[in-house]
């Protein structure tokens, strides 16, 4: 009952993080630099720290680990490119938004919010100071899930309201994945694959679809530095966690 207690919190944090980008959404550029940042920063001071110590526990190939990162990434590539593919006869090269893109963005990282309060619950599987340590991971980082999905929505065209609807999503996913590892567990041994898979996964939104939109028109120092200090802010949450 503590994991989905601590889900909860999970719940506000990211509820809170994705109210603050709808009341501050005039100035979205400035909340996806340091979101990506953020991204960027969790891929490569938790996740890849997390799968290295995994893959020297487990004694497996650490190749494996990072063709998964590679599948995450190149899924979500092809999957948000195939959406555009109908798109195809408007005007070449020109920028354009769409609310499928947003919408499928935001729906994977709500599948990425369910699989952190799995971890929560395996972790509380193990014994309660572990469960007790990834909530606080995952509540501290939670914040900026709440701002990325929000962020992804808004920036894509879809409605203050819709962006609403799925921030919802995406905050009761924790909780919904606590309550899941009643059911079944996880085989230690997939945990590498499952933390580069989602590696792959952030990496790509960050860096290849939220951070080039934050300078498409707005590109300056302030954004540059609220990316830098997002960076910081990764690392030194996941210092303390």
């Amino acid at each position: 009952m503590g994991a989905v207690l601590l889900a909860f919190g999970a719940f506000l944090s990211t509820y809170s993080g994705g109210v603050f980008a709808l009341r501050h959404r005039d100035r979205l550029h400035l909340i996806m630099g340091f979101t990506a940042g953020v991204l960027v920063g969790l891929v490569a001071f938790d996740l890849l720290p997390e799968i290295f110590r995994l893959v020297g526990e487990a004694h497996i190939p650490s190749v494996a680990p990072m063709v998964a990162l590679m599948i995450g990434f190149l899924a979500f590539h092809i999957a948000e490119k195939g959406l555009l593919i109908h798109h195809a006869h408007e005007e070449e090269y020109a920028v354009h938004q769409h609310p499928q893109v947003g919408l499928l963005s935001a729906l994977a990282l709500s599948g990425h919010s369910f699989l952190d309060g799995v971890g929560i619950g395996l972790g509380f599987q193990v014994n309660t100071a572990v469960g007790i340590i990834v909530a606080i991971a995952v509540i501290a980082h939670d914040f900026s899930d709440g701002l990325n999905t929000v962020t992804l929505m808004l920036v894509n065209r879809n409605s203050p309201g819709r962006a609403l609807s799925l921030l919802l999503v995406d905050a009761l996913a924790p909780v919904l994945g606590a309550l899941s590892t009643f059911l079944f567990t996880i085989p230690h041994a997939w945990l590498p694959l499952y933390l580069g898979f989602f590696a792959g996964f952030l990496l790509y939104i960050g860096a290849s679809d939220i951070l080039p939109e934050a300078h498409s028109e707005h590109s300056s120092i302030g954004t540059l530095a609220l990316t830098v200090a997002g960076v910081v802010f990764a690392f030194i949450v996941t210092r303390f966690a």
